[in-house]
């Protein structure tokens, strides 16, 4: 298959892990999804659990090189999160992080904050 710029090679268990949380997402994931799927939010492209590197993103728009994380409570100054937001950042990408909470709660706050980051130059 051939390799665009945005699709790099990662490892069978990263492909198989991402696979794997598609198909038994988190509540709010799967409420994050029903919003961005399907260009639903403005016709940007997102996708959902994607492989990149050895991470897995929950959502990206390449076109926009946005990546939306949706964290729960373990997440919270986590020292790993910091470590591939870095290497995120490297490559270029901008990362935003809500809370399940949040998505769950107040999802038009969410979606007006993932809005305004994609207006963003």
């Amino acid at each position: 298959m051939p390799q665009t710029p945005n699709h790099r090679p990662t490892a069978k268990r990263v492909r198989n892990f991402a696979k794997k949380m598609r198909r038994e997402p988190t509540d709010a994931e799967a409420a994050m999804w029903r919003l961005l799927r399907d260009r639903r939010l403005a016709l940007f492209k997102f996708r959902r659990q994607v492989p990149f590197q050895n991470f897995i993103l929950d959502f990206v728009c390449f076109d926009q090189r946005i990546v939306i994380e949706i964290d729960g409570s373990q997440h919270a100054s986590s020292e790993r999160d910091a470590a591939r937001d870095a290497v995120l950042t490297s490559e270029n990408f901008r990362v935003s992080r809500y809370w399940n909470n949040d998505v769950l709660q107040r999802p038009s706050e969410v979606l007006e904050d993932i809005l305004a980051k994609l207006a963003e130059p």
